[in-house]
């Protein structure tokens, strides 16, 4: 049901093998908008250390993680716990708050002539939790993502049948969001259209999201059902975002998805790397139509970070 493609072979095919690839991932991402990477390079012990930090972090008791919570209502980053989020209401759908927690950090580095709008959202300070280690490997694990991103982003060009580098302008300074989430084990009977993730489209370019490897509870809408997505060992899943399906005036789909919750489930864990291009980028369809107007990718993520708090 969901397609594989392997970034190493695209980056070493040559011409016509090449152009068959990226053929192939045009179609990926109008039919679902999702796909399983493979080739991706990512070195495992990176990966192996994130997972262990959150897994660290999220097995402390309550005080210790609130003790990194926002500041205030509306800072992007820290710790949220239970009863935060609900991520159906970006659709617009009224819903009781997800069935999860997580924690939340941004970008590595600040460009020196950033906004103050940006600095006062994107570009506001990680929370760091005071666990050994945890900072070195979370900030190993971005840097890696980023990378990661940056080679999806130069294949998507070719799919999209244009110069690999077009879209390197645009995330030059990248504010991407790292999250990890904790999905506690479900015993009872969540409350009406309660799920551990709402409904919900992503906002930006792409998700790059590792899912704990044998995982259930994903799924992506495809017509009128609720299919279950893979969480295979050694891969990534990616899926297309909201902000490229506006620039290929919806040539791209970003599809609906939501993490269900049923009772008697147990306890399970993601990283999703929310890739979006930079503040300022301008985003307008690559056709030249009016589909969409253009849109600064960093306000029209804040707007969308706001309708989720609870």
């Amino acid at each position: 049901m969901f397609a594989r493609f392997d970034l190493a072979a695209f980056e070493g095919a040559h011409q016509d093998a090449r152009h068959a690839l990226a053929r192939d991932l045009d179609l990926i991402c109008r039919d679902t908008g999702f796909l399983v990477l493979e080739g991706h390079g990512v070195d495992p012990l990176v990966i192996s250390g994130v997972w262990k930090a959150a897994q660290a972090f999220f097995a402390q008791d309550a005080a210790a993680k609130q003790a990194v919570a926002p500041p205030y209502q509306g800072y992007p980053y820290g710790y949220l716990g239970p009863d935060a989020e609900a991520l159906a209401r970006s659709k617009g759908e009224d819903t009781p708050p997800d069935l999860k927690e997580s924690f939340n950090g941004g970008p590595l580095t600040v460009p020196a002539d950033a906004s103050a709008a940006a600095l006062g959202f994107c570009y506001q300070p990680t929370l760091w939790p005071d666990l050994p280690g945890f900072r070195a490997a979370w900030e190993a694990y971005y840097a890696a993502m980023e990378d990661l991103a940056a080679r999806v982003m130069r294949a998507f060009a070719v799919a999209l049948n244009l110069p690999e580098d077009h879209f390197d302008p645009f995330i030059a300074h990248p504010i991407s969001a790292l999250r990890a989430l904790h999905y506690p084990a479900t015993v009872n009977m969540p409350l009406d259209r309660q799920q551990r993730a709402g409904a919900h489209t992503d906002y930006g370019s792409l998700t790059i999201l590792l899912p704990q490897p044998g995982s259930q509870g994903l799924q992506v809408r495809q017509g009128g059902d609720w299919v279950d997505v893979p969480a295979p060992e050694g891969a990534f899943v990616i899926n297309i975002g909201d902000l490229m399906a506006r620039w290929t005036a919806d040539r791209w789909v970003s599809t609906l998805h939501r993490v269900v919750a049923t009772p008697g489930q147990p306890a399970r864990q993601s990283l999703a790397f929310f890739h979006q291009p930079d503040w300022d980028a301008e985003i307008v369809p690559l056709d030249g139509s009016d589909a969409y107007p253009p849109v600064r990718s960093g306000p029209y993520l804040m707007d969308k970070f706001k309708a989720t708090g609870v």
